[in-house]
């Protein structure tokens, strides 16, 4: 599914014992790099910048100094600021923008002894559904450079998959960093919101809901890194300090929720696909029951969507009126609609996402965990924003998200880990959800899981 790389925590446990250096992992991550250009997953290097880094690592580690990262290369999504870095979120407005310093987790990443080789494409502003940029164009899946992987975080998760990094840092506040990895067969960890302090950086148009993201081949070099990453800061008024819980999943109480209780389309690969992997748990001892969250009337995406046109409109509304052609064009019409919308439309869609999380809320009063699609079908051809059909249903371009933002508007922590293939070999994934600051009780559940449907 995805083409074998050797993991972060195998690359952090040869640097520290001095088996290899982090120069010589970072010159082979480059070089994988510059070999895979025309996946366009990686947009901006700087390989001086790079080997310095590493060379800084390799000092440390000769000081005596232990990291936990030593080493890894990582590849940064292009709206997270990394300090040094052209960081451009996609746009020609910051097509020349030089980040002024570290976002407080790729700060705390560094300082754990990861080595940037690179910024991961997104689409522009990370509002897409697609990964696809005025500033950089398509990136292709690593499968089938005809496909998407989706996106918003497209760039990180064809990096990790097509084997050119082991780890990637990516945002999350739709399914950006869930969908993308679902389509090309890895992990993707979406955090609750605050276990990992956000910011310094730009202006987001996702209020309260973006976190940052790892994402990887394998569970447990997310959780290494989160571990990294995670905890209060000063310097972000909503992180939060998330407590220890649960080591195993015995004993936990597991719903499966094949449609997240929704009236929408699946594929019918990926339903009985799901439906396998909840049997192949049962098979190994893990009681699962069938369990859906009950949403209250009028829960929709539709009913969400306008506080992420509001947001661009907010940040991008001036500039918009006095040139329109700068933008995506997809981005253009949600930064339009969002001029449009009254404030009484904005905060009837403030009262849809509160009320979706107060649902959510509800029904971790009776589960510990959920299991649900991370997405209702495979990647789909690149020049298109989402598949045609799904489950013979003719779909809207946003029909292929469906499963994944009612979680951050709930500020839930999920874990998307594959789970299948189509007849194409094309990848699917199962989406595990917790309540709000069980981030480790899911990562270890996550483990678990994933070794099972690796059986």
């Amino acid at each position: 599914m995805t083409k074998r790389t050797i993991s972060a925590c195998e690359i952090a446990a040869d640097v520290a014992a001095r088996r290899t250096t982090a120069v010589e992992t970072a010159k082979a991550a480059l070089g994988r790099i510059e070999a895979a250009k025309s996946l366009n997953a990686v947009v901006t290097i700087d390989p001086d910048r790079t080997l310095a880094d590493a060379a800084a690592v390799d000092a440390r580690l000769r000081a005596g100094e232990r990291m936990p990262l030593a080493g890894v290369p990582v590849v940064v999504k292009d709206n997270i600021w990394t300090g040094g870095w052209r960081v451009t979120q996609g746009s020609q407005l910051f097509a020349d923008f030089i980040a002024p310093r570290d976002a407080i987790a790729i700060e705390r990443l560094r300082r754990a002894g990861a080595v940037v080789v690179g910024i991961g494409a997104t689409s522009e502003f990370a509002c897409k559904g697609v990964t696809t940029s005025p500033l950089f164009g398509p990136t292709r899946h690593p499968l089938d450079p005809a496909l998407t992987p989706g996106g918003s975080s497209g760039g990180p998760a064809v990096a990790v998959a097509a084997g050119l990094v082991p780890l990637a840092i990516g945002t999350d506040a739709g399914g950006s960093s869930r969908r993308p990895p679902a389509h090309v067969g890895i992990a993707g960890f979406k955090p609750s919101y605050g276990a990992i302090p956000y910011g310094p950086g730009f202006s987001e148009p996702f209020f309260g809901l973006s976190v940052i993201a790892p994402i990887a081949t394998e569970v447990a070099d997310i959780a290494l890194a989160f571990e990294a990453m995670a905890g209060s800061d000063p310097r972000d008024p909503d992180s939060a300090v998330i407590t220890q819980e649960a080591d195993d999943i015995a004993g936990l109480r597991i719903a499966f929720s094949p449609r997240l209780g929704l009236d929408v389309a699946v594929d019918d690969v990926v339903a009985n696909g799901l439906a396998s992997a909840v049997e192949r748990l049962s098979a190994a001892g893990i009681r699962v029951m069938q369990c859906d969250p009950i949403w209250p009337p009028g829960a929709t995406e539709e009913a969400i969507m306008p506080l992420q046109h509001a947001g661009l409109a907010a940040l991008y509304g001036d500039a918009f009126r006095k040139d329109p052609a700068i933008f995506d064009p997809d981005i253009a019409k949600q930064i339009e609609r969002g001029l449009s919308w009254s404030g009484a439309e904005v905060a009837a869609a403030l009262v849809a996402s509160t009320t979706i999380a107060n649902a959510f809320a509800t029904f971790f009063t009776e589960v510990d965990l959920l299991l649900a699609p991370t997405v209702p079908c495979v990647a789909w051809p690149l020049s298109q924003l989402g598949p045609g059909m799904i489950g013979g249903r003719a779909a809207s371009p946003r029909a292929h998200a469906v499963f994944t933002p009612f979680v951050n508007h709930a500020r839930l922590p999920a874990i998307s880990i594959p789970c299948g293939t189509d007849a194409n070999r094309l990848p699917f994934s199962l989406q595990l959800i917790a309540r709000r600051g069980q981030d480790r009780t899911l990562l270890r559940a996550a483990q678990q899981i994933e070794t099972m449907l690796r059986a």
